[in-house]
């Protein structure tokens, strides 16, 4: 039995992600994978590297940047995160992503993505800077409406959250069948109907599978999280979600509030410690329990 660990999108509420994420790699807690979905793989990435803090620290230090994020970068080159400078130097030289940690790791990393043609999610294992370099981190974050489309061999795609926001099943269908799953909106949260779908169609009217499917995106994150409810209840998942709304928003140019968000996920992550050891240790012991080899190593 695999544990996994499966991380929401949601801009730049991903920063509570990170404040958990970068407690896990202070504490130590380690699973067999991780999926993640736009900001959850843009962010999550740095779990396998093992970077703490790398996500709040170029954040908090480009947000305010017009190469970076906004705009001056929309009307530039059609992204609202920047392709050349937030997924290109960034990265690469101001504060370096670590490929050599990320090849070294044999933990899996999957990001999801959806395909424009076929409105369907598509789940990609990421090889790191062989494998296109960020461009899959980048098809996985690119909101619709405010990103170009990517293009990988062929194929065109836009963010993962399209077509699949918490990719929960899919992590279970691939054998991992208990996961830590953080979400980035509190329990109290449905989400309702896209109000700018009028937008939506005439963009992507070459592309009708897509609007189809973020016609109806509100339908499925909203079935997406009463199965997430019925597995928590039954005990077989662990959820991690903020207790309010998070105050930041999608593109946030205040670093401060960029900081408040990291801090909520790193006390929350702090709070439920011991319940997510607790988690993997009971996974262990069912494992154990079969006769089965455990691929968790340590807490």
């Amino acid at each position: 039995m695999k544990i996994g660990l499966v991380l929401e999108g949601g801009a730049m509420r991903g920063m509570f992600t990170a404040g958990i994420l970068d407690v896990f790699m202070e504490e130590g807690v380690s699973v067999d994978g991780v999926i993640g979905v736009s900001a959850g793989a843009a962010f999550g990435v740095n779990y396998k590297t093992g970077q703490i803090g790398r996500a709040i620290r170029y954040n908090t230090r480009f947000c305010n940047d017009k190469r970076y994020c906004g705009f001056w970068s929309l009307l530039r080159n059609g992204n609202i995160y920047s392709t050349d400078f937030a997924y290109g130097e960034v990265p690469l030289v101001h504060d370096k992503f670590d490929f050599e940690a990320y090849s070294r790791s044999p933990m899996p990393f999957y990001m999801v993505a959806t395909d424009v043609e076929t409105g369907e999610a598509v789940y990609h294992e990421y090889g790191g800077y062989e494998d296109h370099l960020f461009d899959w981190v980048r098809a996985s974050a690119s909101m619709p409406l405010v990103s170009q489309i990517v293009e990988i061999e062929g194929r065109k795609f836009l963010d993962g959250g399209i077509a699949d926001p918490i990719p929960l099943r899919y992590f279970e269908d691939i054998g991992y069948k208990r996961n830590i799953v953080i979400l980035t909106q509190p329990d109290s949260y449905e989400k309702k109907e896209s109000g700018i779908l009028f937008a939506v169609r005439l963009m992507y009217r070459k592309y009708p599978k897509l609007v189809k499917v973020l016609e109806e995106r509100h339908l499925r994150y909203n079935e997406t999280l009463r199965y997430i409810r019925e597995k928590e209840a039954a005990g077989e998942i662990l959820v991690l979600r903020p207790q309010e709304a998070l105050p930041v928003s999608r593109v946030e140019k205040n670093p401060q509030r960029l900081r408040d968000v990291h801090a909520i996920g790193c006390a929350m992550a702090r709070e439920r410690l011991d319940a997510v050891r607790a988690f993997i240790r009971g996974c262990k012991s069912l494992v154990h329990g079969s006769g089965e080899p455990s691929a968790v190593n340590g807490d």
